[in-house]
């Protein structure tokens, strides 16, 4: 099985858009594991532990999240709901490492999902 770790918008403005993200990750778990592949998504873990709303805390999970990259075969960014400041972040850091970034978007979410909140536009 592969491993790929999903890069997807978390933090938002409202709890409605906010649990919109939660959604969105979960769906994007889903569609990697229907692919055969062994997904991890920190962003859908670390929060349940850290408060995300406190930046030193935020920058522990990010950190944490950033150091699985080096274990995996490819991170996968889906991007139906934007490209946030801190999954370019990870970007650049897969990039970096010379670990393959995978773009994707699912079905049905591309025409009705808001650009993701924090974010640096639409992918």
């Amino acid at each position: 099985m592969r491993r790929v770790q999903i890069i997807s918008p978390f933090r938002a403005d409202t709890p409605a858009d906010r649990r919109a993200n939660v959604v969105y990750a979960q769906a994007a778990l889903l569609d990697c594991l229907t692919r055969g592949e062994a997904p991890f998504a920190p962003h859908l873990l670390y929060p349940t532990v850290l408060d995300d709303s406190d930046p030193v805390q935020r920058a522990q999970g990010m950190e944490a999240g950033m150091e699985w990259i080096t274990a995996v075969d490819a991170v996968v960014v889906y991007t139906d709901r934007g490209v946030s400041a801190g999954m370019a972040d990870e970007i650049r850091h897969a990039e970096r490492l010379g670990v393959p970034v995978e773009r994707r978007v699912l079905a049905g979410w591309a025409r009705t999902a808001p650009v993701c909140s924090h974010g640096v536009g639409r992918a």
